[in-house]
């Protein structure tokens, strides 16, 4: 193995880790525009968005493992040229179409390359330095996430939609630059590689998103909703099936047995729709309700992703004297609040109304960052923390992809049922093609193609309330999620004892070597 450059090495990373957040909020500020710009339909607008996470979890522990096969360096030069290519193709793309589809591809890059570089860091530094190395990595991490929306509202204000696209595509073009500098390991085969459970993983939770990106529009009981339902469901089954079998299985599904893994697996299926998928669905809504450009939208949601920066450094102090039990209930307690919380905001809130919900919602998950992977791979034995760490990261990007689409599904399904059609019939294409317009931020530019007057008003008045309602209650559902989890967690983490070794001085490392494993779940097994 080379050992390449350590410091360019770093620097590559602390460039591609914000840059695969950022491939995600950045965009979803822009969606309003795409949708207003290429004539969109609401399911077709969101593709935009749950296509690229549907592509770029399910293919991570695939994209670790074929690193292992090629070599880490040449999987993360492939990788980052291949995202770089099809993110251009998704800046200049003229359909939405094509623009979903390009995204969908784009994200088998950013597989490769994230699950790649992480375990080249690993390979650059020992020990403590190691550790210094991923908390550094994490910072940025959550440097992207907090000022990703931000990022997306300036350049869609600036240069228009398709700059959100083609600036990612041209970072990743430089980054290709630093690959020279990179160490190389020579490939290393391991065992032979789950195919079978790989691709039944992988589109059966693509089917599943379908259903739900597909069912608002198409309605519950079309054709194709039921058959990716039922096909999904068949996958899964044959998924599991495939893994009890299987001598060297993608997911030791004996882990779910033990009560701290199942319950560090559990919480990031909570925040992923408390956070992640609000991170998608404020900002059309805060366009349709209370008319904010893309630069406000983004400020705004710095109220939400700001604590990210702050939280996990704060939860490394708190780990040394606080249990994870306690740790966990507490994240649980913030994200349920702020959910409840974001319930009594109304349509045209000002910053300082949704200041309150959102800083809550930020902060739950900020503290998960701090200790959610040092407790994964606490879990189990050390020789089987590679195997951990990647099942946990799997779980996790899965819940956001699912998240995305879900949250969204069931926004739009409340907000339709909340809607007095009477008060939109005026609108060209009744009240289904107002309520997509709307929830793609359009509401506003939708409303003025009515005769001015009380037949607008009404119009725009009856969409706002209704969507805030399917809002509402969806948090409301969050917020009881929240609470349910909180409890099953408690039990699950009955008699826990301090969390220092997930998140505090020596927690870092592990936190650090569960990063560098993750990428690497079959050679682990």
């Amino acid at each position: 193995m080379s050992t390449g450059n350590p410091r360019a090495t770093l620097a590559a990373a602390c460039v591609v880790g914000p840059l695969m957040t950022l491939v995600v909020t950045g965009p979803s500020v822009a969606v309003p525009d795409i949708g207003a710009d290429l004539h969109s339909s609401l399911a077709a607008a969101q593709w935009v968005v749950d296509g690229y996470m549907l592509t770029a979890s399910s293919s991570l522990a695939a994209m670790g493992s074929l690193a292992d096969r090629v070599g880490h360096r040449r999987m993360f030069t492939w990788g980052m040229a291949f995202f770089a290519f099809w993110m251009a193709v998704s800046g200049l793309s003229n359909s939405i179409l094509l623009l979903d589809v390009s995204r969908a591809i784009s994200g088998f890059g950013s597989g490769a390359a994230l699950a790649s570089i992480t375990a080249i860091v690993a390979q650059a530094f020992d020990g403590p330095a190691r550790a210094k190395a991923f908390g550094l990595f994490g910072t940025f991490l959550g440097a992207g996430l907090a000022f990703g929306p931000m990022f997306g509202g300036v350049l869609v204000n600036l240069w228009g939609w398709r700059s959100v696209f083609l600036v990612l595509a041209g970072v990743a073009a430089l980054v290709l630059l630093s690959t020279p500098l990179l160490p190389r390991t020579e490939p290393n085969r391991g065992p032979r590689f789950d195919w079978a459970g790989t691709f039944a993983f992988g589109l059966g939770i693509a089917l599943f998103v379908l259903a739900l990106v597909e069912g608002p529009g198409r309605g519950w009981t079309d054709p194709i909703v039921l058959a990716s339902a039922v096909g999904c469901l068949v996958l899964l089954v044959t998924f599991v099936a495939v893994e009890r079998r299987s001598e060297h299985p993608m997911f030791d599904l004996g882990l779910f047995a033990r009560p701290q893994f199942l319950a560090v697996c559990l919480v990031p299926l909570v925040l992923a729709f408390s956070f992640v998928a609000l991170v998608i669905v404020l900002p059309p809504y805060l366009t349709s309700t209370s008319g904010l450009s893309a630069v406000r939208i983004g400020l705004v949601l710095l109220l939400l992703t700001g604590p990210s920066l702050v939280m996990p450094a704060i939860t490394g102090v708190l780990a040394q004297k606080v249990s994870q039990r306690a740790l966990f209930v507490i994240l649980l307690a913030f994200s349920g609040v702020g959910a409840a919380w974001l319930t009594l905001v109304e349509p045209g809130a000002s910053t300082v109304a949704l200041a309150g919900p959102l800083l809550f919602l930020g902060i739950g998950y900020g503290i998960s960052l701090g200790i959610l992977d040092g407790a994964a791979v606490s879990a189990v034995e050390p020789d089987r923390m590679g195997m951990a760490a990647g099942m946990f990261n799997t779980v996790r990007l899965t819940s956001d992809a699912v998240s995305m689409a879900g949250l969204g599904a069931l926004v739009t399904a409340l907000t339709k049922s909340a809607l007095d059609n009477d008060a939109v019939s005026a609108f060209q294409g009744g009240a289904d093609a107002l309520t997509s317009r709307a929830l793609q931020g359009g509401l506003t530019e939708a409303a003025e193609t009515l005769p001015a007057g009380e037949v607008r008003d009404r119009a725009v008045t009856a969409m706002a309330d209704a969507y805030a309602s399917g809002l509402h209650t969806t948090m409301w559902i969050v917020a009881a999620a929240c609470a349910v989890t909180a409890v099953v967690v408690g039990s699950l983490l009955k008699g826990g004892k301090p969390s220092a070794d997930a998140a505090g001085d020596g927690g870092a490392e592990v936190a650090a070597e569960s990063s560098a494993a993750a990428p690497e779940p079959a050679s682990a097994r």
